[in-house]
């Protein structure tokens, strides 16, 4: 019989991955993040450029933030939002690039 040292993945790192790859898998938020991967936001830019109601881009903003995909910073009065994690970022791009040459 054959022995096989498998190497097995933590609980947390698993679930973690599933959650990246479930943002990822939503439409709204792939334009979100494509288009901070080009210019930093504020909410109601990206509203106005995604022709979405700004409660429906902070909403999703809410959820990528909590995930450390986007970081946001205070100028006056708004939230100016950028990448956070180009990891996923550049898995993103990766996945853009594909479905392009495909």
């Amino acid at each position: 019989m054959d022995q096989h040292n498998h190497h097995f993945l933590h609980e947390e790192t698993v679930t973690d991955v599933a959650t990246k790859f479930k943002a990822l898998s939503d439409p709204t938020r792939v334009k979100i993040l494509y288009l901070l991967t080009q210019e930093e936001c504020s909410v109601g830019h990206i509203a106005e450029l995604l022709q979405m109601t700004q409660s429906a881009v902070s909403h999703q903003l809410s959820f990528l933030k909590q995930l450390r995909l986007v970081k946001s910073r205070r100028v006056g009065q708004s939230f100016i939002y950028n990448i956070d994690d180009e990891h996923v970022i550049e898995i993103l791009k990766q996945m853009i690039h594909h479905s392009l040459h495909d």
